[in-house]
C-alpha cells in the first residue's frame, strides 16, 4: 500500500488507544523512528519535544511511534519529557502499513529495522507528505515549516 492510499489507522500508544480520523480538524504527524534511547532516536524526540508548542499553534498533533513496547516507550517518553504520545508497534503491523521496515547495514551485516520516516496527514485526514530516509538533526524544524503551508 502507498502513503497516498492510507485512509486511517489504529494503534496502541502511550497514551492509551489512538486513531487517525479521531484528529479531525487537526493535522497528525507521525514519525518512525528505530529505537528509543539511541542517540538519533533520542535527538528526534528532544527536536519535536522542542517545537510541540509551535506544532500545536499549528494545529497539528505528533506521534512518535517505534517497534519498542508500551513500557520501553514510556520510560523514553519520561525521560526526555516528551508532550506527545509515542505509539508501540512490536508486531510491525504500522510499520508495514507505511512501509518503513528496510533492510539496513549495521556493523557489516544486513538487519531489518525500522527507516526513519515522518508522514503527515491534513486536517482532513487526507495523506499529504512523506519523508523517507531521514536525518534527525533539523527535521522536526522542516516538518514545522511545511505544516506552516497547510494553512
Amino acid at each position: 500500500m502507498k502513503f497516498s492510499d492510507i485512509q486511517d489507522f489504529e494503534a496502541d500508544s502511550t497514551g492509551g488507544p489512538i486513531k487517525l480520523s479521531a484528529h479531525q480538524g487537526k493535522a497528525v504527524v507521525l514519525y518512525f523512528y528505530p529505537k528509543d534511547n539511541t542517540p538519533g532516536c533520542t535527538t528526534e524526540g528532544m527536536e519535536f519535544r522542542d517545537l510541540a508548542a509551535k506544532f500545536a499553534r499549528a494545529g497539528a498533533v505528533i506521534y512518535g511511534a517505534s517497534r519498542d513496547s508500551l513500557k520501553s516507550h514510556q520510560n523514553f517518553k519520561a525521560k526526555l519529557e516528551l508532550p506527545f504520545e509515542l505509539i508501540a508497534d512490536p508486531d510491525e503491523t504500522l510499520c508495514e502499513l507505511f512501509g518503513v521496515m528496510k533492510l539496513k547495514n549495521m556493523y557489516g551485516k544486513q538487519v531489518r529495522g525500522v527507516e526513519r520516516s515522518t508522514f503527515v496527514f491534513d486536517a482532513d485526514g487526507k495523506p499529504v507528505r512523506e519523508w523517507r530516509g531521514v536525518k534527525a538533526p533539523g527535521h522536526a524544524a522542516e516538518v514545522l515549516e511545511f505544516l506552516k503551508t497547510l494553512k
